[in-house]
């Protein structure tokens, strides 16, 4: 049978991460056999269709981060400056793309995909938090790049992790969708929005909902979650009922939004609707919720 699930991006990792035992030792870069995973800015460096390298052919500034261990050998993370994605391009060698392209066009495993956004995440979030938020003193890497230590205040720093909704909002046999500034004028999604401090999921997608379209949301529930390394959310899936129709739209969220019906679903995932309308790719949840809508399991 197949898993619902595959295709989604980011969400199968085998990593078995350096958080767990953050107060082992740290390997050497030259451990046999271990494996270095490299961002030019945005871009995913990858040869021979994997994006674990050998660190011997890679020059790398300062001390990489220690993501764990895949299969036994060590796995580390390096940020490099954007222009060396072009030498990277030059070279036969080595491709970059980024973590959507990669993704969307299946460039590395799928396993693959769920360890770089972990090496996304945690490489973005050094590069913001240089200092302590407590005495604005410095702070170092720690515990392999699982932390940052402040030595003036004695204050540990862990990464962070941005909670967001993600909400197929069904009546009947309907489901709203929206359409983001951002996005293709064909493309409609589900409505999506951050938690706030002190709020449960369930509370979430009712304020979002209502805030964005309108509607009053009855029950909740969820369905699935994905790690969204942009730079480092976790996707919380819910399909939500809707208890009234009207659309209020925040024109400052949303371009259009509108009710569709499961046929007009289907030919949106099938690339068939009349007026050309699409949905967001199989890499992304909302493509996910959107299936189980079409196949009755949402």
């Amino acid at each position: 049978m197949t898993d619902p699930l595959d295709g989604l991006g980011y969400i199968h990792n085998r990593l078995v991460r350096h958080s767990a035992e953050s107060t082992a030792a740290v390997p050497p870069l030259t451990e046999p056999g271990a494996r270095l995973v490299v961002l030019a800015g945005d871009r995913v460096v990858t040869g021979d269709g994997s994006a674990l390298l050998d660190p011997a052919r890679i020059a790398v500034d300062g001390t990489p981060l220690f993501l764990g261990r895949l299969d036994g050998a060590p796995v580390f993370a390096a940020a490099l400056p954007p222009e060396r994605a072009e030498g990277f391009e030059a070279d036969p060698d080595f491709a970059t793309n980024d973590l959507r392209g990669l993704a969307a066009e299946g460039g590395v495993a799928a396993h693959e995909l769920g360890l770089l956004a972990t090496a996304k995440s945690l490489l973005s979030w050094h590069a913001r938090h240089g200092f302590c938020a407590q005495c604005g003193a410095p702070t170092v890497p720690a515990a392999g790049g699982y932390r940052r230590d402040c030595a003036a205040c004695d204050t540990h720093h862990f990464p962070r992790t941005d909670p967001v909704v993600i909400m197929l909002i069904t009546r009947g046999e309907s489901c709203l969708l929206g359409r983001s500034p951002r996005f293709k004028e064909t493309m409609y999604s589900c409505l999506a929005g951050f938690l706030e401090p002190g709020e449960t999921i369930e509370a979430a997608v009712r304020r979002e909902t209502f805030e964005e379209v309108g509607l009053t949301i009855g029950a909740v529930r969820y369905h699935a979650s994905q790690p969204w390394p942009f730079p480092a959310s976790l996707m919380i899936g819910c399909v939500a009922q809707a208890l009234d129709e009207a659309i209020t739209l925040d024109a400052q969220e949303l371009v259009d939004a509108r009710w569709l019906t499961r046929a007009d679903v289907a030919a949106m995932i099938a690339g068939t609707h009349p007026e050309g309308l699409t949905v967001p790719p199989p890499m992304a949840i909302a493509h996910t919720l959107l299936r189980a809508f079409v196949e009755g399991r949402a």
